[in-house]
């Protein structure tokens, strides 16, 4: 007979489970917190080639964060020890299936349903975003079984941190970059909430693959393979790169930019960094400082939290004063 336990937060399984449940609760947000129907002038304004590499960076980010909350998450916290660790995992799946919809409530801000639903057709048959799909579920699928080995599971952990902390920048570029120069602030302020999630998960789940590195028997074979991976993933993502920002003249950034968060996931994961940075677009990279999107006096919940949750209607009586003298 199987006996089931309780998770008892009273008792530390580790010394950071309780500092990510913690921090993640701290970021806490959903997307009908945010307003971006702020940036339909913002949005007219910009060129068409502007705007259609827009959608598709937005579009390319909800294929990757519904991979993440229906299969990526679900399939990692099957295996990880502890108890805290899938407690910490299961809230980062619900973030993810948040992140996934939040992108659904910008395109319905700026787009027509037929211009949506032709950008969500465009991704489904566009071939490097299926490649990055497809490349990053194998390793997920391989944890399909009710036990795994290390090396199986150290795969998927580190799959799961280079869609995280890598595969996702591609697509960040853009919405950051013209929110630095003033456009598509209010769709931005979703954007920074999402990344600082992201650089969290990679940062949290990065550290449960360095426990299951550790126990690998041949460790060294394990890390060419993830080498060969994000290798792979890289050439996939210069060739996306090409094809979303050649139009806009900003194809040499992005790929800087590509290379400096391939080398944040390799950190994560405990390793040495991949690429020489020589200068990455300071206008996105404060996209990442955690301090711009948490400046909130109470919550530090975010740069523009926009709707009250608790509201106190004034009513008549709330004006009647006691007007009798007070000797």
């Amino acid at each position: 007979m199987s006996h089931y336990k309780a998770v008892n937060w009273n008792t530390p399984e580790n010394d950071y489970a309780g500092m990510f449940w913690e921090q993640n609760l701290r970021q806490f947000w959903i997307d009908t917190e945010y307003i971006p129907s702020k940036d339909i002038d913002s949005w007219k304004s910009l060129s068409p080639e502007i705007q259609e590499a827009y959608k598709k960076a937005l579009g390319g980010l909800t294929l990757l964060d519904t991979i993440q909350s229906h299969t990526g998450m679900p399939k990692l916290l099957d295996h990880i020890d502890g108890l805290q660790n899938k407690a910490v995992l299961s809230f980062m799946c619900m973030m993810e299936a948040i992140h996934a919809k939040s992108y659904s409530t910008i395109f319905t801000t700026v787009n027509s349903t037929a211009e949506i639903n032709e950008l969500f057709e465009w991704v489904e048959n566009n071939k490097l975003l299926q490649f990055k799909a497809a490349t990053i579920d194998k390793y997920y699928r391989n944890l399909d079984a009710a036990k795994v080995s290390n090396e199986v599971l150290f795969m998927g952990l580190a799959a799961s941190v280079l869609l995280e902390s890598f595969l996702f920048y591609s697509g960040f570029f853009m919405p950051l970059w013209l929110a630095g120069q003033g456009q598509m602030v209010a769709s931005a302020d979703i954007i920074k909430k999402i990344v600082a999630d992201e650089s969290i998960h990679g940062v949290f789940v990065g550290l449960l693959a360095q426990d299951v590195y550790k126990k690998l028997p041949d460790p060294e074979k394990c890390k060419a393979e993830l080498v060969d991976l994000l290798m792979e993933l890289y050439e996939n993502e210069l060739k996306y790169t090409d094809e979303l920002y050649t139009e806009v003249g900003l194809t040499a950034d992005v790929k800087e930019y590509v290379r400096y968060n391939a080398n944040k996931a390799m950190m994560n994961l405990g390793f040495e960094e991949l690429f020489e940075i020589k200068a990455v677009n300071s206008i996105v990279l404060n996209g990442l400082n955690g301090e711009t999107t948490q400046h909130d006096f109470f919550s530090k919940k975010s740069t523009n939290y926009e709707k009250s949750t608790e509201i106190l209607y004034l009513r008549d009586e709330d004006f009647q004063m006691d007007t009798d003298p007070v000797f």
